[in-house]
């Protein structure tokens, strides 16, 4: 069973207060080893996790066509909702003109902020190419998630690097004398960190709950400076990513799991605090519980989103009149949902067609009034699907609410204005 452990503070002198410079005893938690800890999920809990499990396939066996455009939509909200429980908070479109100043640098002005937010994407998207290129999650798989996350930001130079001092979360940040929580000791992380890949490519346990408690572990664990709780988030599609039980575009469980951020962070606390064996009983059954729900309501959430999104496509060819099958302008009509600001470079490069068939097939789409060009390109004219980012915006706002309807229940985290 998990376990306190005593420390003393000692403060450098540094602060500005007294309580910033004082020094005094701690106490940091150690909890039990994933494989060594005995999983007995009452009946009404394996029914949970059973009900996340059936949501899980409906999910994967809709049709991959147009997958592209839902998985990236879904990765941009994820990355959003991500870096807004961390404190980070910025608009979608601003985030979708940093993906193309990452496809065009010498087109697009660069946005630091949302490079930081962005690099949200890449944690996921590496985890994601990990998951499907290797066959076992290892230390390195959460090195490089890491490493994703800060590439290109201030705190690059700390990407994948596990910690070797003292952590603590809430509290001030000063000393740990009054955290909410002092995660294991540093001299304990690595082993720690060994057990949770272990248990992370064990085949005998669900993976809804394999992916809950890999997920609860990392966040007790804490073993990186900063970024853990994108990386933990991250962490989990790669779970679910490995066992198969997901397609190519993932359920945003941590939309689900920020959209509850209040019982989220109460119901990984009791796992993070547990020191007897009733304790521990209770803890793992109320989380894994409560991270089944969020499975099973982000799976009905991207049902919803992949049905929004087909519905726009069928407006888009109305609009158009004739669309060959297969020609450059229907693949551009899927692309366009991937990647809402766009060059004719760009949709070059993702292999939609030629200069000539691309260029035709804007046209087309500007004289629908499905794109629009911007002022934002320097070399290179710059469009943009004013509808992916209002379609980005109602997404946004109804995964905020926990009715998922603003109407009924407002947003509990913060988002884009109506438009």
């Amino acid at each position: 069973m998990g376990s306190l452990h005593k420390e003393v503070w000692a403060s450098n002198g540094s602060g500005m207060s007294r309580r910033q410079r004082a020094s005094g005893v701690y106490y940091w938690y150690l909890p039990d080893r994933l494989n060594d800890m005995p999983i007995q999920l009452d009946a009404d809990v394996v029914g949970d996790v059973v009900r996340a499990e059936v949501a899980l396939a409906s999910c994967k066996s809709r049709s991959p066509r147009g997958l592209e455009g839902i998985a990236r939509l879904m990765l941009r909200s994820e990355a959003v909702s991500s870096s807004q429980i961390e404190g980070l908070v910025i608009g979608g479109k601003r985030l979708m003109r940093a993906e193309l100043q990452e496809m065009d640098p010498k087109n697009v002005r660069y946005d630091e902020r949302a490079a930081e937010i962005l690099a949200n994407i890449h944690a996921a998207e590496e985890g994601i190419r990990i998951a499907g290129t290797q066959d076992a999650i290892t230390m390195e798989t959460l090195r490089a998630i890491h490493r994703a996350l800060f590439s290109g930001t201030r705190l690059e130079d700390w990407g994948g690097t596990v910690r070797d001092v003292q952590n603590w979360v809430g509290g001030g940040g000063t000393n740990p004398l009054s955290a909410e929580f002092v995660p294991p000791a540093p001299q304990e992380v690595p082993a720690l960190l060994e057990d949770l890949v272990a248990f992370a490519n064990r085949m005998d346990v669900s993976a809804v709950v394999q992916a809950a408690l890999c997920h609860a572990q990392f966040e007790t664990i804490h073993p990186f400076i900063d970024g853990n709780g994108r990386v933990g988030r991250a962490l989990i599609q790669v779970c679910l990513m490995r066992r198969g039980v997901v397609g190519a575009a993932v359920p945003p469980v941590s939309l689900a799991l920020a959209t509850q951020r209040l019982d989220y962070y109460a119901s990984l606390s009791k796992y993070q605090h547990h020191t007897d064996d009733a304790a521990r009983h209770e803890a793992i059954n109320d989380w894994v519980s409560f991270f089944s729900g969020a499975v099973v309501q982000a799976c009905a959430d991207m049902e919803r989103i992949a049905d929004d999104m087909e519905s726009l496509r069928l407006a888009w060819r109305g609009r158009l009149g004739s669309v060959r099958s297969d020609s450059t302008l229907e693949r551009m009509l899927y692309q366009l949902q991937a990647m809402p600001y766009f060059t004719v470079k760009t949709m070059m490069r993702a292999g939609v067609g030629s200069k000539q068939s691309v260029s035709n097939a804007v046209r087309r789409l500007v004289d629908a009034k499905i794109a629009v060009q911007t002022n934002r390109g320097k070399r290179e004219r710059v469009f943009e699907v004013p509808e992916m980012f209002e379609q980005f915006n109602i997404v946004e706002r109804s995964l905020a609410s926990p009715e998922r309807n603003t109407a009924i229940a407002p947003p509990v985290r913060p988002v884009p204005y109506k438009s």
